[in-house]
């Protein structure tokens, strides 16, 4: 069987009594990003106050549809605005930290002169690229980051630990430092 190119015929599928307007539509000039912090914050006022998803896109200058994005998002309640823990460590204490690791100064001086554990500004130092590497500002952006919840769940993440868990038919428990030790519980 030899395979013959089948004949090409072109065909004009529009009828004759439509006539095509080449109309070239173009979307609306203007910035194609999302909304500021502080128009959010107006966002949901406008729409606790009772306006509809068109008023307050008409507001903003947006498509009703990116409005219900942001308030279905949330299941139409304002989400809680972000605070640091009380006890976490503060962009100016990180520079404090810094200056202190740039005129080498140990940990334990810096955490005497912050009042703070030698624990946590020695684990600071380490999380955050060690003594040569460590930055205030690039830390804190950091941390404010490594605080957003949810977090993945380590078993996710953690190949390890996740075949550590998936092989133990033994009663060994995995220990932080993914090594195995005896289950109290089953004894």
């Amino acid at each position: 069987m030899s395979c013959k190119p089948l004949p090409v015929q072109t065909v004009d599928a529009t009828p004759s009594g439509i006539k095509l307007l080449s109309k070239v539509v173009f979307m609306k000039p203007g910035k194609r990003f999302g909304l500021s912090a502080e128009q959010k914050i107006d966002v949901w006022r406008r729409w606790k106050a009772g306006q509809t998803l068109h008023e307050i896109g008409r507001a903003f200058g947006k498509e009703h549809s990116s409005i219900r994005c942001l308030v279905s998002r949330h299941g139409g309640i304002a989400p809680a605005v972000r605070r640091r823990a009380l006890l976490a460590l503060k962009l100016r204490e990180r520079e404090e930290i810094s200056r202190g690791l740039a005129c080498g100064s140990s940990i334990r001086e810096i955490a005497k002169c912050l009042e703070r554990a030698v624990s946590t500004v020695s684990r600071e130092v380490a999380r955050h690229g060690g003594r040569p590497a460590y930055r205030a500002s690039q830390a804190d952006g950091e941390a404010w980051q490594s605080a957003l919840r949810p977090k993945r769940c380590l078993l996710s993440i953690n190949l390890k630990l996740r075949n550590i868990v998936a092989s133990n038919d033994s009663g060994l428990v995995a220990r932080a430092d993914f090594r195995l030790a005896e289950n109290p519980v089953s004894r």
